[in-house]
């Protein structure tokens, strides 16, 4: 396994770089899992991005690096304690960095760009250096910069791609791998991908990091797919649209951030008030107010869970990984529909700015679910039944009057102030939950069925947890396992009641709080022996997990 580092200000081509990279490498067959780490600014600034590929599934990023590419040398000052004994660090030649330090290779990469005609080039040169070093063929470049690059600067950069493969030689060698036909997608695109496959027919947003990502996936697929996609002008304005058009009978959804969702909070009593299907997929990033906008952390938890007034039944499913994201957004769409309420994807910037290989996504099982239904003699939109869930019909689309209202209503949608109809109203409403709970997902255990400790996370620290495990378990100090929960709201509580009897019990967290571990208890009365949490907007990784176990660096 591989793990190279390439590092830059922002505007020098590190997206450009990285995104040939890694599609050159999944060419030859290699997994490959990138993670992306950038500032919150246009120009300037240290952004890197961590390209990690083997011949085996990679779960998580890593900081031991085989390489560094720098095209700055803040990029080489930062990192190079980060760098193996045996790796290197590609550079220009015009860098101040001493030559006695023989894991240097220097290249006049800026020097060949210019001459080639185009000084933004240099970064090619570095494209086809690292081929060469890993001893890749040059075959595929032309056609994977054709579908990364614009036609007018292709051939500048082929040139110089060809230029920095001729002037190094192979260091490492060819690993064969078995991925070449997976597919290489982001956590962001695999949601919107999944959304697609649900039938997802309006989508809304305000532009906000890192959830920008969907809105940019879904309006570059939305004309073929069907789907109207509308930047909005406000988060308010975005999330009342897709109500909008949820209640006109096509499957909505709406994405923001934390501070975003801040603002949508009132449209989601409503939605759950209303009984309007709605999908709100929330991709966290550190707050309070602005935060990090460009970092990431797991801090929205306890937030979406109690987000507006009153008390309605949601679900809120944490996304733990590319794959898992689109098969969540396609069930959260169904769900929504299903008994009519509120739906809360978690997403964040590390899963959704990270590209990893997946294995083509399987369509073949999944059935879209519809619940609107005809009805006989007279319409109650809001009849009291036994699961909770009413007949919805679709305006326009029947005879009959479909009513919708904010206040408390009787069955038929009209207001009123009864108290004997506000205990039934709240009562049918939360019945739903009893149907729901049938329909979680068990949290997915991870290591040793006999495990000594039991490390407990949600969403996004699958990847580094799913590492740390087996890098634990391959130590021999003890045994190890681990629950990472996906469906986290209503709490599966299942095999986390089998797996917690008599073992140490550690939970990895994202945030300052271990909101996790206090939602465990607060439901379950399970206490977790230690934490292990990480909030300064950098995901964790399975070997950072590894050392706080082994040297004991809790909370």
């Amino acid at each position: 396994m591989y793990n190279i580092l390439i590092g830059g200000a922002a505007g020098q081509g590190i997206d450009t770089t990285v995104s040939i990279l890694e599609k050159l490498l999944k060419h030859s067959g290699y997994y490959i899992y990138t993670t992306r780490d950038f500032m919150s600014r246009v120009r300037g600034g240290h952004n890197f991005s961590l390209l990690r590929f083997g011949t085996e599934v990679i779960t998580s990023h890593s900081y031991r690096l085989d390489g560094i590419i720098a095209l700055n040398e803040e990029t080489i000052d930062l990192h190079k304690h980060e760098l193996k004994e045996e790796g290197f660090v590609l550079c220009d030649s015009s860098f101040d960095y001493p030559d006695t330090d023989v894991r240097v290779m220097k290249l006049p990469m800026n020097k060949i760009a210019k001459e080639l005609g185009n000084g933004k080039a240099s970064a090619s040169v570095a494209v086809g250096a690292i081929l060469k070093l890993f001893g890749e063929p040059f075959t595929y470049v032309e056609e994977i910069m054709a579908d990364v690059m614009k036609k007018e600067i292709l051939e500048v950069n082929l040139n110089a791609a060809k230029a920095g493969y001729a002037a190094v030689e192979a260091k490492f060698n060819h690993l064969e791998g078995g991925y070449k036909d997976y597919m290489l997608i982001s956590g962001s695109e695999a949601l919107g991908l999944g959304a697609v496959a649900g039938g997802l027919k309006f989508y809304s947003a305000y532009p906000m990091s890192p959830s920008t990502a969907v809105l940019e996936y879904l309006a570059s697929v939305g004309h073929k797919a069907g789907i109207v996609v509308e930047q909005a002008e406000d988060e308010i304005a975005a999330v009342n649209m897709a109500l909008g058009a949820s209640f006109a009978g096509a499957r909505a959804m709406t994405g923001t951030s934390g501070g975003g969702f801040c603002l949508k909070v009132e449209a989601l009593g409503f939605s759950g008030i209303a009984e309007i299907p709605l999908v709100a997929v929330d991709v966290q990033r550190p707050g309070p107010a602005t935060g990090l906008p460009t970092r990431t952390e797991q801090s929205d938890l306890k937030f979406v869970i109690s987000a507006s007034q009153g008390e309605f039944p949601r679900l809120v499913i944490a996304l733990r990984s590319q794959e898992d994201a689109f098969y969540q957004t396609f069930r959260a769409l169904n769900l929504a529909e299903k008994y009519q309420i509120p739906v809360i994807l978690l997403s964040d910037q590390y899963l959704g700015d990270s590209t990893a290989c997946v294995k083509p996504f399987d369509i073949s099982g999944l059935k879209q679910v519809s619940h609107a239904t005809e009805a006989e003699g007279e319409y109650l939109r809001y009849r009291i039944t036994e699961d909770g869930i009413s007949p919805r019909l679709i305006p326009g689309l029947t005879d009959h009057i479909v009513a919708a209202d904010s206040d408390e209503h009787d069955e038929r949608g009209w207001i009123t102030e009864s108290a004997e109809v506000r205990i039934q109203m709240v009562d049918k409403r939360m019945r739903k939950l009893e149907g729901l709970m049938e329909e979680l997902s068990e949290p997915e255990f991870i290591g040793e069925e006999n495990c000594e400790t039991l490390l407990l996370g949600w969403g996004s620290a699958y990847g580094p947890i799913k590492e740390a495990v087996s890098l634990l378990n391959k130590n021999g100090k003890g045994s190890y396992g681990a629950l990472v929960f996906g469906d986290i709201y209503p709490l599966p509580q299942e095999k986390l009641k089998f797996y917690a009897k008599g073992r140490t019990l550690i939970n990895v967290e994202q945030n300052a709080t271990g909101q996790l571990a206090s939602l465990i208890r607060e439901q379950t009365g399970i206490e977790c022996h230690k934490s292990i949490l990480k909030y300064d907007g950098r995901q964790i990784s399975g070997e950072e997990i590894t050392k706080k176990v082994l040297e004991g660096g809790y909370r």
